[in-house]
């Protein structure tokens, strides 16, 4: 289980930070700060494997929290999830070791890629062995090095993203059960028609099972489930 703490003044922002660090199996957000100085606090005596950070957040910037976190000698993982695009300010976070920066808004599939990259990495240091071969340290540095913004996801004509978002957020909030299309439709407040299309593009991209229900009673319906390939 990898430990995360979230640094957001928004919240907003931050509860789609915790949901989606939280949908992806390994991640468990253990806390989440609106400024610099209490996570800080936080770090004397907890540990984190990762930290989701914002540049502009009350008492201290990314930068100045970045600095007094490893002068105190913490050193976690770093993924600025920011609106932050400056050159100046992307190149010096960059010099300060985070392995990842994600522009606000960004895409859910995005931020889900950084993860695993960070598990990755992480599992490949801690698989036990006493050195890494040239291969492993290649792909190690792969995964490491900064990485250009993922293109925008390409959706179908007619599709919105603000949709395909909620739709995607009540999915994984209720990832542990199976619902039909009416069913998903009367929890987001969008019509079945709607609804039916936005669930069969996410199953045709594999992030939902499906499944025939024949407990209906007549004709046999499907049943959307989140977690696919």
């Amino acid at each position: 289980m990898f430990h995360v703490i979230i640094v957001e003044d928004d919240p907003m922002v931050a509860s789609i930070n915790r949901k989606y660090a939280e949908a992806s199996e390994g991640f468990r957000v253990d806390a989440v700060f609106k400024g610099g100085a209490d996570a800080l606090e936080y770090l004397k005596d907890h540990t984190a494997d990762l930290v989701i950070l914002d540049y502009y957040t009350p008492q201290m910037n990314g930068e100045e929290f970045l600095d007094r976190m490893h002068a105190e000698g913490h050193t976690p993982s770093v993924i600025m999830v920011t609106s932050a695009n400056n050159t100046e300010i992307v190149d010096r976070l960059l010099k300060r070791g985070v392995r990842d920066y994600l522009v606000k808004p960004f895409e859910y599939e995005r931020f889900r890629a950084s993860l695993e990259r960070f598990r990755a990495s992480r599992e490949m240091l801690g698989n036990g062995s006493p050195s890494l071969d040239q291969k492993d340290i290649d792909r190690l540095f792969t995964m490491r090095k900064a990485e250009e913004p993922a293109a925008p996801e390409e959706l179908p004509k007619g599709m919105n993203r603000h949709t395909l978002l909620k739709v995607r957020e009540w999915l994984s909030e209720n990832r542990d059960e199976s619902f039909s299309s009416e069913q998903i439709a009367a929890s987001v407040g969008l019509s079945r028609i709607t609804i039916r299309r936005y669930v069969s593009y996410l199953a045709e991209r594999g992030e939902l099972e499906s499944r025939i229900d024949y407990k209906t009673g007549g004709r046999p319906g499907i049943l959307y489930r989140y977690g696919g390939s």
